[in-house]
């Protein structure tokens, strides 16, 4: 019953708050991850004497979220093909690879800066370096969703740019994983191993996706079993996630991947239309604001009134150092200088991806500081999380506003 009304509180705030964002002319996410901040100020002040509304500890909220993450993904994959992936794949390494070192670079060099001198510091100015570094490939993807430029060039280019991006951040995050469990950095052969665990993902998803999907699907459309489709594509959805899973890859890339080779040539045009309306359904209406509300929720306050200037900074390097690490190398290979301010803009969200590298971090206690008080690490993980929410709403607002100038310019 508790489920029930957190889900009713939860849809209602969302939904209306998108509402509102919508009628400001801004993305409806916008509108969801204010109500999920607004809500998590009340349940800030009265979790602890309304236990329904204590949902940092309810595990059915945690994996509606998680379920809000692989639809949103899923939901992205279906909308494209993998040859739309590939025709800017060039392009998007190059982007990708701009994108993630810029603010790698500039979170290092700050925290570096800023921490006191101790035993983890090295591993705490990685970890604030990687934070900065990552792009939130489902906030990207329903932006681009939101505003109908998904299947455009510049959506193909930035959510192509996006993927490599996050399969960076993944390796990044494995080796920060290892200094925080080994106290070094990974060796040639760990290296090497993550390397082939992405290659053997990328060849499964291929080789199941091209030439053991269609029959498949055909085979269990012939069946004539109602909604046969809709459970083929959870399925294949569930299982190339738990594949990324084993891999040590992000379950989302899974669910994206599923989506990708579930076309037209799959199953026929009708069923096609058919299933995008019924996922669409289910993500935007139901599980998709219910995750970008739990990105709000996770708003600590604390770090602007303790550390002013580092967070002052932080927020600064996140979305500087993305907009113009993508930006820069885009408009060197050619694209329109206010395209490639779009792909800086729309890759500077970090949203749940932040905040998931920020909980690893705080359970390995690389917050821990022996000796006397430090300001700074004391208020890292309150700014980290400022940094994700942040740039999940300047992202969207800013991308509008770019795209809005460009087409009254055309």
């Amino acid at each position: 019953m508790e489920t029930l009304w957190i889900i009713l509180i939860l849809l209602v705030a969302t939904r209306l708050c998108g509402a509102i964002a919508l009628k400001a002319k801004q993305p409806v996410l916008v509108g969801e991850i204010v109500a999920g901040v607004a809500l998590g100020i009340i349940i800030g002040e009265l979790g602890s004497d309304i236990p329904i509304l204590d949902l940092s500890s309810n595990h059915h909220f945690m994996a509606l979220s998680d379920l809000g993450i692989f639809f949103i993904m899923l939901l992205g994959g279906v909308e494209m093909r993998p040859r739309e992936l590939v025709e800017s794949s060039f392009t998007s390494m190059i982007v990708a690879t701009s994108a993630m070192a810029v603010p790698l670079t500039g979170g290092f060099t700050l925290a570096w800066f800023f921490l006191p001198e101790t035993d983890l510091r090295f591993a705490q100015s990685l970890f604030v370096g990687t934070a900065l570094a990552i792009t939130a490939v489902p906030v990207t993807i329903k932006v681009l969703m939101d505003m109908g430029l998904l299947r455009t060039r510049i959506g193909k280019l930035i959510v192509s740019a996006a993927v490599f991006d996050d399969l960076l951040s993944l390796i990044l995050l494995s080796v920060l994983t290892a200094i925080l469990n080994t106290g070094s950095l990974p060796g040639s052969y760990e290296l090497f191993m993550i390397f082939v665990q992405v290659l053997f993902f990328l060849g499964f998803v291929f080789i199941f996706g091209k030439f053991a999907m269609p029959p498949i699907a055909r085979f269990l459309d012939s069946l004539g079993v109602e909604e046969m489709d809709f459970s083929f594509l959870l399925v294949m959805g569930m299982i190339y996630a738990v594949v990324a899973e084993l891999l040590g890859l992000h379950f989302m890339l899974g669910a994206f991947a599923a989506g990708l080779f579930f076309g037209r040539k799959t199953i026929n045009q009708e069923v096609y239309d058919d299933l995008h309306k019924k996922v669409t359904a289910i993500t935007t209406g139901f599980l998709a604001p219910i995750f970008f509300a739990s990105i709000g929720f996770e708003l600590d306050l604390t770090a602007v009134t303790e550390v002013p200037l580092f967070l002052s900074a932080l927020v600064g390097i996140a979305f500087l150092g993305k907009l113009v690490g993508a930006a820069i190398p885009a408009m060197m290979l050619g694209i329109a200088r206010r395209d490639a301010w779009a792909v800086g803009t729309a890759m500077s969200a970090r949203g749940a991806v932040e905040l998931i590298i920020a909980g690893i971090a705080l359970r390995a206690g690389l917050f821990d500081y022996e000796g006397s008080s430090s300001p700074i690490i004391d208020n890292l993980f309150s700014s980290i999380v400022i940094v994700a929410i942040v740039t999940t709403l300047i992202a969207p607002i800013g991308l509008r506003m770019i795209l809005t100038i460009r087409a009254e310019n055309n």
